[in-house]
């Protein structure tokens, strides 16, 4: 395994729901929750969980968009949250950033052209004269043609509006692509396309990405490593064929045993939790999953349990594995 270009260490965003009348915060929503992990040089980390677990604010903290509330996060040696805002937007080059939404991260009144060329000019990365062909080389990359680039984006499929946000992350040569949800707003069939593109980008680019979905089977297709979120916890990482073979966590189990298969002669039993979801408000001292858990036991609800590595790298977060 190669060195790591990201480590994210205790890292903790809140974000204030009520205060008192001197403006002091009384009621806090714990999006991510003490979460340590890192990424390594050339890798695609995937990030799943429900909505509202936190892999979005994670990936949203990376690319300078929120602050964290605490912890660190270090990018190729450089601690992020020590810099300030200038040293931290030079940066901010490195790791770039593919919306969910490939309509509404596009400004309808430029055109493609002028939306991929823009952070090459605010970057000054090439001379005026030379933004044209650079434009067309990346648009090529990402199966689009040269003439595409004077239209808008209201013109073009949902498939093609992403693999324009692809070329627009590109255009500044990054080091980390934070892929937040890239697919989930397009039809089945095109999704492939999209994640077989994103591969053969990674691989000519020397990228490394975050791949941060909810759809299991998308994760599985494209990860090396994957970490399972919940709550604002992170709650077990492991390698995808490790992880998806041998999942641990009583939660993670129930995810993955809601995965769709068309082998009918492989049974698959479905696990159907009880009862509601914490409020990420006041989830609790214990394990965030300890209200709904089919294995829980009473010492659960104490502490939050140690991510413990339980060998091969395989970590997880659960005291059914306390004497590991």
């Amino acid at each position: 395994m190669s060195e790591p270009l990201v480590q994210i260490k205790n890292l903790k965003k809140y974000f204030t729901v009520e205060t008192d009348l001197l403006g002091r915060p009384t009621s806090v929503l714990k999006a991510v929750d003490d979460v340590t992990f890192d990424i390594y040089n050339g890798e695609t980390f995937g990030l799943v969980g429900e909505s509202g677990c936190g892999k979005t604010t994670i990936g949203k903290m990376l690319v300078n968009l929120y602050r964290p509330t605490s912890g660190t996060i270090i990018f190729n040696g450089q601690d992020l949250t020590a810099l300030n805002d200038t040293k931290r937007r030079e940066y901010c080059r490195d790791i770039q950033l593919i919306f969910q939404d490939p309509y509404a991260s596009l400004n309808p009144r430029m055109t493609i052209g002028d939306i991929i060329a823009e952070p090459i000019r605010i970057n000054k990365l090439l001379p005026s004269n030379k933004v044209e062909a650079r434009v067309n080389y990346l648009l090529n990359c990402v199966g689009l043609a040269n003439h595409h680039r004077n239209r808008y984006p209201h013109e073009f499929s949902g498939g093609q509006r992403q693999r324009v946000g692809i070329a627009r992350a590109l255009a500044v040569q990054p080091k980390l692509i934070v892929c937040d949800e890239p697919v989930s707003a397009l039809d089945v069939s095109i999704q492939a396309q999209v994640l077989n593109l994103l591969s053969d980008l990674k691989d000519e680019f020397g990228l490394t990405y975050l791949f941060i979905a909810h759809g299991l089977n998308v994760v599985k297709h494209i990860s090396d490593r994957v970490g399972v979120m919940y709550l604002g916890k992170l709650m077990e990482i492991a390698t995808k064929d490790e992880l998806y073979e041998n999942p641990l966590n009583p939660y993670t189990q129930a995810l993955f045993s809601a995965i769709p298969t068309t082998d009918v002669t492989r049974k698959k039993e479905r696990i159907i939790l009880k009862g509601d979801v914490p409020s990420p408000i006041d989830p609790g001292k214990g394990c965030r999953f300890f209200s709904r858990c089919f294995k829980a036991f009473e010492g659960c609800g104490e502490t939050f349990p140690e991510l413990k590595d339980v060998g091969g790298g395989h970590r997880v977060a659960c005291r059914l594995y306390d004497g590991i």
